[in-house]
C-alpha cells in the first residue's frame, strides 16, 4: 500500500494544454464583468459600511473612530425598535398572505380557462411598474376627500375614512399595496414550478379516484415546496427591506408616521436627513443580522417540509 502511494505521489502532474489555457482565459473574461461589478457595487460598499459603523461619519465622509458607541446607542434607541416592530408586523402579515394569493393565482392560471395570457399579464404588471407611480396611484385612491375608496363607501351610504393619516389603518393600507405589488411576480415563479410537475402523478391520482382538491393538496403542494421555499425566502427578505412605498406615502408630518416607519426608512433618515452615516451603518448591519438569522432558521427548518424528491 505504501509503495502504491509513493508511485502515485511521484507521478508528474499533467500540464495544461494551450487549448485548456485559452478556455480558462475565456472563462475568466466572461465572468470578469460580473465579478468586478460585485466587488465595486456590493462587496466593497459592505466592507466600507462595517468600517463606518465603528466611526462617527459626517456629511463629508470624514470618519472619526468611536468604537462601539453607535451600537450602544442602537441598543437604547426606542425609535429603532419601534421601527423594527412595524417592520416585523409588515413581514408577518404580508409574507404569508402574499404567498397564499400567489399559490392560488398560480393554480388558477394553470387551469384550462379562456384568456389566461391576458390575466397573467394583468397580474404581473404591478411587478414591473415603478414604485413611485404605484405609490402615487394608491395614495390618490386612499385620499380621504377625492379617493375612489371613500367615494365608493359614500355612494353605498357609508362614511369615508382618513386611511393614510389614521395610525390604526395606515400600515395595513401599505400592506395591501405590498401584497398587491408582489403577488404577480411570485405567481409567475410558482406557475413555472407547477408546470414542472410531471402529469403522470395527476393521471395516476385520477385513476385512483382523487378529485381536483385532493390532487392539489396531495400532489401539487408537496411537489411545489422547493419553489414555495424560494418564494418564501425572497419574500421575507424583500419585506424586511420595505422602504419606497412607505417613503412615498407617509411624510414626517403625518400623524401615522411613528406607526408606519420601517427600519430601512429609519436608516435612510439617519444617513441622509440627519447626516449620521456611522449610526445609519450600524442600523443597516442590524437589519442585515436579522435577515441572516431568519434566513438561517429557514434553511435549517426547510429540511422538515421541503420535498426535493
Amino acid at each position: 500500500m505504501a509503495d502504491k502511494k509513493a508511485v502515485v505521489a511521484n507521478v508528474p502532474k499533467k500540464k495544461a494544454t494551450s487549448r485548456e489555457k485559452k478556455d480558462w482565459i475565456a472563462g475568466y473574461i466572461f465572468i470578469a464583468p460580473v465579478t468586478i461589478g460585485l466587488i465595486i457595487f456590493y462587496i466593497w460598499p459592505f466592507i466600507q459600511n462595517i468600517w463606518f459603523s465603528f466611526n462617527d461619519v459626517n456629511t463629508f465622509n470624514v470618519a472619526t473612530w468611536c468604537g462601539i458607541d453607535n451600537y450602544k446607542r442602537l441598543t437604547g434607541d426606542t425609535e429603532v425598535f419601534n421601527a423594527f416592530k412595524n417592520t416585523l408586523k409588515y413581514v408577518i402579515i404580508t409574507t404569508p398572505v402574499g404567498l397564499f394569493f400567489s399559490i392560488l393565482l398560480a393554480a388558477l392560471m394553470n387551469a384550462k380557462i379562456k384568456g389566461k395570457s391576458i390575466y397573467r399579464t394583468l397580474y404581473f404588471l404591478p411587478s414591473v411598474t415603478m414604485s413611485a407611480a404605484v405609490a402615487m396611484v394608491w395614495k390618490w385612491m386612499y385620499n380621504d376627500q377625492m379617493g375612489i375608496i371613500n367615494s365608493l363607501l359614500r355612494a353605498l351610504g357609508g362614511e369615508g375614512h382618513n386611511w393614510m393619516t389614521d395610525p390604526k389603518t395606515a400600515l395595513y393600507c401599505i400592506m395591501v399595496i405590498g401584497i398587491w405589488g408582489g403577488v404577480g411576480y411570485n405567481m409567475i415563479i410558482l406557475l413555472a414550478g407547477i408546470q414542472g410537475i410531471s402529469t403522470s402523478y395527476y393521471e395516476a391520482a385520477s385513476i385512483d379516484g382523487a378529485g381536483p382538491f385532493a390532487q392539489f393538496f396531495k400532489i401539487t403542494i408537496p411537489m411545489l415546496t422547493p419553489t414555495i421555499f424560494f418564494v418564501l425566502i425572497t419574500g421575507l427578505i424583500g419585506a424586511f427591506q420595505v422602504f419606497d412605498t412607505v417613503y412615498m406615502m407617509i411624510g414626517a408630518a403625518n400623524p401615522a408616521f411613528e406607526k408606519t416607519q420601517t427600519v430601512v426608512m429609519m436608516f435612510y433618515r439617519a444617513a441622509f436627513s440627519y447626516g449620521e452615516k456611522g449610526y445609519a451603518a450600524a442600523i443597516s448591519l442590524f437589519i442585515f443580522a436579522v435577515i441572516m438569522i431568519v434566513t438561517v432558521i429557514q434553511l435549517i427548518g426547510q429540511k422538515k417540509w421541503v420535498n426535493y424528491d
